[in-house]
């Protein structure tokens, strides 16, 4: 679990209904059933209204990749694939094949797959990429879906906010009853910028990062395997492959080299 996002979310909320009590009101006032399920039944019902069936399907895969995805360890697949130019050089590209099975990335194995068949370097570089391009189409979609459901959400609390007004007016005889229903009618407002700015849109962000964090590791992928398949030195290979990274890993390669080469 993403225990940085959970912590988030839950920190965000804490610190709203701590202000609340701070302020001198009362915990009880925050839950309100028919303001959420104005805001949160509202969000759902417009949002899906714009999807594919395929789409709402796949908002609970979604949901575990932003709170359960783990990111790829790059400082390990730069490791195999200099492993793999060394074999190549050595040995030649079909003794690639029998390592092809202990991958366990689908990408990772048809780069191997390719270059073993003999493919075209510009045929494989041109098959690859076209596969990150159509992961990042897809990717930008399930982002999609969370930044509608934030720009939704605080329209929706509005508009139970309306209501609540409208109910309000409707019972103007009864002078003392109307600052407590003037109070609930906002509190469907509270429900929905808060859910959008805590929720809805800090998802959509954390699913950014991790398609940012995958489309890097599946280019390190293309740019070493059509190193392997030119026959480029292991060793070169493996800096190469570093560019990729940002500095502070890098750093944290170099010395993971270094005591190799000590041990």
């Amino acid at each position: 679990m993403d225990f940085a996002s959970v912590f988030g979310m839950i920190a965000g909320i804490g610190a709203l209904v701590t202000a609340f009590v701070l302020e001198g009101g009362d915990v009880y006032a925050l839950f309100q059933g028919t303001a959420a399920l104005i805001v949160f039944g509202g969000t759902f019902a417009a949002t899906v209204v714009g999807l594919s069936r395929d789409q709402i399907r796949a908002i609970p895969a979604l949901l575990k990749v932003a709170f359960f995805g783990k990111t790829k360890d790059p400082h390990r697949l730069i490791r195999d694939l200099v492993e793999l130019a060394g074999t190549a050089r050595k040995e030649g590209l079909l003794a690639l094949e029998e390592r092809i099975e202990e991958f366990e990335d689908p990408f990772m194995k048809q780069g191997i797959q390719l270059i073993v068949d003999g493919v075209d370097p510009e045929l494989v570089r041109t098959m690859l990429e076209t596969d990150v391009q159509f992961l990042e189409n897809r990717h930008r979609q399930g982002v999609a879906i969370f930044e509608s459901a934030g720009g939704y959400a605080p329209t929706m609390g509005i508009l139970g906010t309306v209501m609540g007004l409208v109910h309000v007016l409707s019972n103007l005889s009864d002078v003392q009853s109307l600052g407590p229903l003037i109070a609930t009618a906002f509190i469907a407002t509270l429900y929905g910028v808060a859910s959008a700015n805590l929720i809805y849109f800090p998802i959509a962000t954390k699913l950014k990062l991790r398609s940012e964090e995958e489309i890097m590791i599946r280019e390190l992928i293309i740019e070493g395997v059509l190193s392997i398949q030119a026959g480029e030195n292991p060793t070169l290979l493996g800096q190469k492959l570093k560019a990729f990274l940002p500095p502070k890993w890098r750093e944290v390669e170099e010395r993971k080299g270094d005591s190799r080469e000590a041990a």
